[in-house]
């Protein structure tokens, strides 16, 4: 009986850790120091579907299948697909133009075509995870399935903080409520460790924010830019925004997807310190 019950209960850990070892991963290194791109590597056009190839002698594992998720939900809407923001309207905003499924499974009917900026980056996580864990439908539990969902059952709109995606949606720093302390999927990073295929919050000196996928620092005439792609009015929805100076950046978060195996055991009760400061950028660009 003891025998048998050993084996029941090892057998889905040992399936999950195989499908996990036949997938393409491991978590991006960095050695802990700025990593500056090169000039021709600073994107000419806002919308295509380039970014792994251009970004992938920066990066391995996780971080290059995020930028190839980026390609993926970019390929959606080569013209951006439009930028909408509006909850009160009729229909309301949508987060992403298209129906965004995790193994298959829906995870809304989208109301518009139209994206924001943490439906797009929530979009990319996403897309990554379905190239990670190509049989993922077979593993993952109803209640996990459940709480990455961005509606609700009725069709209505899930709010802010409710499971995981209410908690990427979240103002703030939604990307690390969601994959650092809610499911322990990530981990946080600081500027000097920021590489392309890092997830960020930006907070603005306007008082606003911006969920996105980073790409990169450069430097411009001894200053400081960022590459990032997202979701925003400047590029009619999807799209890379190349940004120097970066005066209008208040703070940032970086998070990097390092353990995707935990969406398959996290607590989908588990709450989070929504109390954090931000990092401040300063780069030796000189």
């Amino acid at each position: 009986m003891r025998t048998r019950l050993l084996v029941s209960l090892t057998a889905p850990i040992l399936f999950l850790s195989l499908s996990f070892c036949q997938t393409k991963g491991g978590a991006t290194a960095d050695n802990g120091t700025w990593l500056f791109l090169d000039t021709t590597d600073i994107p000419s056009l806002h919308q295509h579907t380039n970014h792994e190839a251009m970004f992938r002698k920066y990066v391995g594992g996780y971080n290059l299948l995020v930028l190839k998720a980026v390609d993926i939900v970019q390929a959606h809407a080569m013209d951006g697909g439009g930028y909408f923001t509006g909850m009160k309207t009729r229909p309301t905003e949508s987060p992403i133009g298209y129906e965004l499924k995790l193994f298959g499974k829906s995870l809304l009917t989208p109301p518009r075509t139209t994206s924001y900026c943490s439906g797009s980056s929530y979009g990319v996580l996403i897309e990554a995870l379905n190239l990670i864990f190509p049989d993922g439908a077979s593993l993952i539990p109803d209640d996990r399935y459940e709480s990455l969902r961005m509606q609700e059952p009725d069709g209505g709109r899930r709010e802010d903080e409710i499971k995981f995606w209410g908690k990427w949606n979240d103002d703030g720093w939604g990307t690390q409520y969601a994959l650092v302390q809610y499911s322990g999927m990530g981990e946080e990073v600081i500027p000097e460790r920021a590489r392309p295929g890092d997830f960020a919050n930006i907070a603005w000196t306007s008082g606003v924010g911006h969920s996105v996928v980073f790409l990169g620092w450069y430097k411009k005439n001894d200053q400081l830019g960022m590459v990032f792609w997202s979701s925003q009015k400047s590029t009619n929805g999807f799209g890379d925004v190349v940004m120097c100076p970066l005066s209008r950046v208040k703070s940032v978060k970086f998070v990097r997807l390092t353990h995707p195996e935990r969406l398959f055991s996290f607590d989908v009760q588990q709450q989070v310190n929504r109390d954090l400061p931000g990092d401040k950028v300063h780069a030796p660009v000189h």
